[in-house]
């Protein structure tokens, strides 16, 4: 029997500028908020003990070419 991993979701609560440049942000880069909210999650529990923001422009210039692909 392999071992399966079921995904977990939360809930972010954010103010509606914070939502506005996040989703500005996604809209720039051809993704939706969710998969780059996801991303940059990703990098920053795999990181060492970085900002969110340097966590963020580390997932956005690591992935822009397969965004741009992407489009």
């Amino acid at each position: 029997m392999g071992s399966e991993t079921q995904a977990s979701s939360i809930t972010v609560d954010l103010q509606p500028e914070q939502f506005a440049r996040l989703q500005s942000i996604a809209d720039r880069l051809g993704v939706s908020v969710e998969s780059l909210a996801r991303s940059s999650l990703e990098d920053l529990l795999v990181g060492p003990d970085d900002t969110f923001e340097r966590a963020a422009e580390y997932v956005l210039k690591k992935n822009d070419e397969l965004y741009r692909r992407l489009a």
